[in-house]
């Protein structure tokens, strides 16, 4: 992320569809450049990171979204990751290609054992996204986090470095 980021992301993350599956909500313009500054001092990849990374439209260079890689610290705890894209740029493969890119820099570069990811069980295109890259669903939590005044269900799903490939 850079300080330039800011306006592109807080329209996304303020978005009421794209929050919607996220777990947020009244995502503020305060809460994006606190946020981008935080993004700033974190080294993607680093044992015990939680990084979020900007997603770029390639000919223009503007931030279309990102893509979250939390990188444990031992060998025992898989890692995670998780994606958001403006609804400008969905359909268009680009939440695949930004997946694929951290898929191939998780067990390519970092040389990870296994990856995992969370996912609304009503949101299809991320189910869809997942399973189409390879990942399995392993789980079914039940009620597992709250959104707005209900709480919902999470799959959970995984995919290991020997079934990765690009």
């Amino acid at each position: 992320f850079e300080p330039r980021d800011v306006e592109p992301f807080h329209a996304y993350r303020a978005d009421p569809a794209i929050a919607r599956y996220q777990g947020w909500s009244d995502y503020t313009r305060e809460d994006a450049e606190a946020f981008v500054a935080r993004q700033l001092a974190v080294v993607p990849g680093s044992p015990g990171s939680a990084a979020q990374i900007a997603v770029e439209e390639k000919a223009t260079g503007t931030l279309i979204g990102d893509a979250f890689l939390f990188t444990p610290d031992d060998d025992r705890t898989p890692a995670r990751l998780g994606y958001t894209l403006a609804h400008a740029s969905h359909g268009r493969g680009l939440a695949t290609e930004a997946v694929r890119a951290l898929l191939d820099y998780v067990f390519g570069v970092l040389g990870l054992h296994r990856i995992t990811a969370l996912v609304d069980t009503r949101n299809a295109p991320s189910i869809a996204l997942l399973e189409r890259l390879g990942f399995r669903r392993e789980a079914h939590h039940v009620e597992s986090y709250r959104d707005g005044d209900a709480f919902t269900d999470e799959y959970v799903y995984a995919l290991l470095r020997r079934e990765w490939s690009t």
